[in-house]
């Protein structure tokens, strides 16, 4: 078994794993997206028209993904992925997201409230405190990056 930091929770899933997860997680016509530390990412339509997509996410970020008592950044959706393990909870954004991975959950039968809270507390550190860890672009030629 893999050793985890000592800052890092066991229940947390490493980078790698969560770049792999949220990539099977995306519909593969959305090429343009960015992936915030706790697995919230955002997916831009019409990116080319965006002049700084890095900016612009941390902005979206800062402005949708803080949670406020009796306002819509309150709700959730759940949508279990059919690609890879896990789930996706959705909010008041269109195109943010967030993944939740089953090894976050302690319970042997969650159920969608508690995904849907736990993936909304997800986006609610993201939004506090945006740190981007991988931007995803349309590929113009073909040169691949490593994410890492």
């Amino acid at each position: 078994m893999k050793k985890k930091a000592d800052n890092q929770k066991t229940d947390e899933i490493d980078k790698t794993e969560l770049l792999n997860k949220v990539r099977l997680s995306i519909n593969e016509k959305c090429q343009d997206w960015v992936l915030f530390q706790n697995g919230t990412y955002i997916i831009f339509d019409h990116a080319e028209t965006i002049p700084d997509i890095e900016n612009e996410a941390i902005k979206l970020m800062k402005g949708f993904g803080p949670v406020y008592v009796q306002t819509p950044s309150e709700d959730f959706d759940v949508t279990d992925l059919k690609k890879t393990e896990g789930w996706i909870v959705s909010g008041h954004c269109y195109g943010m997201y967030t993944y939740v991975n089953p090894k976050e959950i302690n319970w042997k039968t969650p159920d969608m409230e508690a995904i849907g809270l736990h993936g909304r507390n997800k986006r609610e550190l993201d939004g506090r405190n945006p740190v981007i860890i991988y931007v995803n672009r349309k590929r113009i030629d073909n040169v691949t990056s490593n994410p890492f």
